[in-house]
């Protein structure tokens, strides 16, 4: 029923832009809580941000905030994720995911569906 296709990776120099790109099945941005998670090798999954339904809320890992910005349209099914000032620790798989239960949400295990990620290379 939840479908959710990443797009938008590849690689980019440090201190550089790069937007990635979340689409999702009829309904899921608007029905449920969604948000960014990356994972590098050799590493556990770790958050990144999170926006409410109705995008009146977010919520950033300590490491991202100030540069990366969360943000969606509903009427495209469409979650963003805007990184400026990439750096090379930026270098990931970049996942989206969506929350079925009430409440922003900062761990893995909180969410219920997942896209295949995007891999997000910063060179220095």
């Amino acid at each position: 029923q939840v479908q959710l296709a990443e797009s938008g990776g590849g690689l980019v120099q440090a201190g550089g832009s790069l937007r990635v790109s979340c689409t999702a099945s009829e309904g899921t941005v608007s029905n449920y809580r969604m948000g960014w998670f990356r994972q590098s090798p050799g590493k556990e999954r770790e958050f990144v941000a999170a926006i409410s339904r109705f995008s009146l809320g977010t919520l950033y890992a300590d490491s991202v905030k100030g540069r990366f910005t969360i943000s969606k349209d509903n009427s495209k099914n469409t979650m963003y994720l805007q990184m400026n000032t990439l750096k090379p620790e930026d270098t990931a798989v970049y996942y989206c995911a969506a929350k079925s239960q009430a409440g922003l949400g900062t761990k893995v295990e909180e969410y219920d569906y997942w896209g295949q990620g995007t891999q997000v290379t910063v060179s220095t």
